[in-house]
């Protein structure tokens, strides 16, 4: 398990043993688990998308990924 980001909008963690990234937007309480492409595809842009390094760009990012976002975030 490696905590990726913890921003106060955004905690992703991921889990490479199992393929796996947990993603959390703290601003709607909601959250999901994404595994094998879907993780993949999600480490990559993030990786671009934190090289661009503009805040204002959060919501278009991680908006492409609202309807994966389904479990309340009561733990986290």
């Amino acid at each position: 398990m490696r905590v990726v980001c913890n921003s106060p909008e955004l905690y992703v963690v991921d889990y490479p043993a199992i393929d796996a990234v947990e993603v959390i937007d703290k601003r709607i309480g909601r959250g999901g688990l994404m595994r094998d492409e879907a993780a993949q595809r999600f480490r990559a842009e993030l990786e671009l998308w934190a090289e661009s390094a503009d805040p204002d760009d959060m919501d278009e990012f991680i908006g492409h990924y609202g309807a994966l976002m389904t479990q309340q975030a009561i733990y986290h």
